[in-house]
């Protein structure tokens, strides 16, 4: 059975230098009827494990430290079993989350995961925050970005730990040399299209 791509939508609270935002969330599957790797683990296991629907999950795979994006990690790796990876120039940001546990793996530049028949491919693209990871699968012509790349543009740099010219150097070397037919899929809002953001990454 071929690879697909399934999300999930959670919606929790954002946190970061003091401040709270409502936010929904992109959690994304990739596998088949037997098995998928989740890409994030937003706020809330629950609603995650329903998606998952008792398929075996291989890998959890996170795209960046910041809380909307970790908060589940770790009730999702006791409820599957599964690793979860991280980068580790994000740890300070997991460690405020998560504090007195760690990540089972590092997860770094050409990291691959296998899931049903498909690799992906981890790509560090820092900007957002330092260890932010996106992962490519050409076989689906998918990239995930989590929050470097979305619809309209590069993610939020005005923040702790975050850079603006170090995002768009990453996505300018990294992203935007991908093929233009491939499907961005976004940690918040809708997909859109390496070509469709040519003229927007400045």
């Amino acid at each position: 059975m071929t690879a697909r791509i399934e999300k999930a939508v959670v919606s929790g609270v954002f946190s970061l230098d003091g401040q709270d935002f409502d936010v929904d969330n992109n959690v994304w599957l990739v596998g088949d009827d037997e098995e998928v790797l989740l890409v994030d683990a937003p706020h809330d296991a629950a609603p995650i494990l329903a998606a998952v629907g008792g398929r075996r999950v291989t890998a959890i795979v996170l795209t960046h430290g910041h809380n909307d994006h970790v908060t589940a990690a770790v009730d999702l790796r006791e409820a599957t079993g599964a690793r979860v990876w991280a980068h580790p120039a994000d740890r300070m940001l997991w460690d405020v989350v998560h504090p007195g546990t760690a990540p089972d793996a590092d997860l770094a530049e050409g990291t691959r995961f296998t899931v049903a028949g498909t690799t992906l491919t981890a790509l560090h693209t820092p900007g957002h925050s330092p260890g932010s990871t996106c992962l490519h699968a050409p076989d689906l012509r998918a990239v995930f970005t989590g929050d470097t790349l979305f619809h309209g543009g590069p993610g939020a740099t005005g923040r702790s730990f975050s850079d603006h010219p170090t995002i768009v150097r990453s996505i300018r070397d990294r992203l935007l040399t991908l093929h233009g037919d491939t499907v961005v899929h976004t940690g918040h809002g809708p997909d859109t299209r390496i070509s469709a953001e040519l003229g927007n990454v400045r």
